[in-house]
C-alpha cells in the first residue's frame, strides 16, 4: 500500500516543508485530535503559482491549479503537526477563499482543484464538507487562500 506522501509525488507534486506565516500567527493549531490550518496560499518553492484576480488576468484553469497548491500546503501543515499524513483520520472541511470579479461564479469549480487532490492522496479521508467564497482580494495578491479543520487518529 502506498502512503499520501507517496501519492502526492505520483501526482506530480513535492511536498514542500510545511509554509512559514507570512505574518503574526501560527500555521496550524491542534486542539486534542483536531487541527485547524491557517489559511494556506498557492506558493510553491517560495515562488506564487499565479497571482492576481480570478476572470481578471487569472484564468480559471490557473485558479485550479493555485487551488491544487494549497491543498499541498495544507497537507505540507498536517505532516508538520502529526509527523505523517496516514495520521489523518478525516479532512473535515476546507474553507475556499477565491480573489475574483463581482461576474464569476465558478468558485466552486476552482475549489474542485483542491477537493479533488485531497481525495487523491487520502481517499476516503480525503473528501470533506466545504465552503467557496469569492472575495475582492486575499493576502500578497494569491487568486486562492484555503484553510482546513482536521482530525487526526490518536496517537
Amino acid at each position: 500500500m502506498t502512503t499520501p506522501e507517496e501519492r502526492i509525488t505520483a501526482l506530480g507534486y513535492d511536498l514542500p516543508e510545511a509554509p512559514a506565516p507570512a505574518a503574526a500567527y501560527l500555521p496550524y493549531m491542534k486542539q486534542g485530535n483536531i487541527v485547524f490550518t491557517a489559511g494556506q496560499i498557492s506558493t510553491r518553492s517560495g515562488e506564487f503559482v499565479a497571482q492576481g484576480i480570478v476572470g481578471e488576468g487569472v484564468t480559471q484553469e490557473q485558479a485550479v491549479e493555485c487551488a491544487r497548491q494549497c491543498a499541498i500546503n495544507i497537507l505540507a501543515q498536517l505532516k508538520a503537526a502529526a509527523g505523517e499524513l496516514s495520521r489523518v483520520k478525516q479532512i473535515i472541511k476546507l474553507n475556499v477563499f477565491v480573489a475574483c470579479t463581482p461576474s464569476f461564479t465558478n468558485q466552486h469549480l476552482v475549489a474542485n482543484g483542491a477537493s479533488s487532490l485531497m481525495a487523491e492522496v487520502l481517499g476516503e479521508a480525503g473528501r470533506h464538507a466545504r465552503s467557496a467564497v469569492g472575495v475582492p482580494t486575499l493576502p500578497l495578491n494569491s487568486p486562492v487562500e484555503i484553510e482546513a479543520i482536521v482530525e487526526l487518529h490518536e496517537d
